[in-house]
C-alpha cells in the first residue's frame, strides 16, 4: 500500500485570492483525511502566496487528532523555513532545492554539491525526531554521498514521467526503475516517496512499476479532479489506485 498525502497548497492559493478565509484550508484537510487521504502536505513559500507559515500550527494540532495520519512540509531549508518546521514538528519534512522565485519545484538536489548542508540540515531536523526526504531528479549521477548525508527518505521528481507518459511510458518510466534498483541495491535503508503531476491516468503504471513507494504527494492534479468529481469522490479514486499496490 502507497500512502496518499494530499497537497493543499491551491486550496490555499484560492483563499488568499479574496484576502479571507474561504476556502477554510483546516476545514477542506479535516475532508480529506475523513474521506480517506494518508496525509496533508503543504509547501509554504517565502512570499506565502499559497500555504503561510501561520497555517502550519493548524495543520499539525488537526492531523495529530488523527491516527495513522501524517502532516508533511515541503520546503526550501532556509534558517527561516527550518526555525518553522522544528517549532512545529511535523511528522516529515521533504527538502526541495527551489529558488526563492520558483513557481513550483522543478528539479532535484544534486547531492554531491550540497553534501555538507545537507547533511548538517538533515541531522538537525531528526535530532528534533522529523523523519527527512529529499526532493531528487530520476538521475544516479545526483544521488551520490546519500549515505553521508543519511537522510531517511528521498522523493522521485516525476515531472518528467507525467508529461512523457502519453509519448512512451516504457521510456517515461526506465529512468526512475533505474534510480528506484540503485537506491535499493546501494540503500536499502532509504525509502522512496515519490510526486509532482501525478495523476489518475498515470498513477497506477508508476506503482506497478516501483516496488515499496511508500507515500505519493498530489496537489494540483488531485484538485483539478474535484471540479469533476468532488472532493470525496476524488479522493476515493486515488486511493482506489495507491491502496491496492
Amino acid at each position: 500500500m502507497t500512502a496518499l498525502s494530499v497537497n493543499i497548497n491551491k486550496f490555499a492559493l484560492v483563499r488568499n485570492a479574496r484576502g479571507a478565509n474561504m476556502p477554510d484550508i483546516i476545514n477542506i484537510s479535516e475532508k480529506c483525511l475523513q474521506y480517506g487521504a494518508d496525509g496533508i502536505t503543504v509547501h509554504p513559500r517565502p512570499d506565502e502566496r499559497h500555504a503561510k507559515f501561520s497555517d502550519l500550527e493548524p495543520l499539525r494540532n488537526l492531523v495529530s487528532k488523527y491516527k495513522n495520519k501524517e502532516f508533511n512540509i515541503e520546503g526550501y531549508p532556509s534558517e527561516h523555513f527550518i526555525e518553522k518546521v522544528i517549532n512545529v514538528k511535523p511528522d516529515q519534512v521533504t527538502l526541495v532545492p527551489d529558488p526563492p522565485g520558483a513557481l513550483t519545484s522543478s528539479f532535484g538536489w544534486d547531492c554531491e554539491k550540497n553534501k555538507t548542508f545537507l547533511t548538517n540540515i538533515v541531522k538537525k531536523l531528526q535530532n528534533n525526531n522529523i523523519r527527512v526526504s529529499l526532493f531528487i531528479n530520476p538521475s544516479i549521477k545526483t544521488l551520490e554521498n546519500l549515505k553521508i548525508i543519511s537522510t531517511n527518505r528521498v522523493e522521485l521528481y516525476t515531472y518528467n514521467y507525467a508529461h512523457n507518459y502519453s509519448k512512451n511510458k516504457l521510456d517515461a518510466i526506465k529512468p526512475y526503475v533505474e534510480v528506484s534498483s540503485y537506491l535499493k541495491k546501494k540503500f536499502p535503508k532509504i525509502e522512496l516517496n515519490a510526486g509532482h503531476d501525478l495523476n489518475l491516468k498515470n498513477l497506477e503504471y508508476f506503482l506497478n512499476s516501483i516496488e515499496n513507494i511508500k507515500e505519493v504527494s498530489i496537489g494540483h492534479a488531485l484538485i483539478c479532479d474535484t471540479f469533476d468529481f468532488g472532493l470525496e469522490n476524488t479522493i476515493k479514486k486515488y486511493l482506489e489506485i495507491s491502496s491496492k499496490l
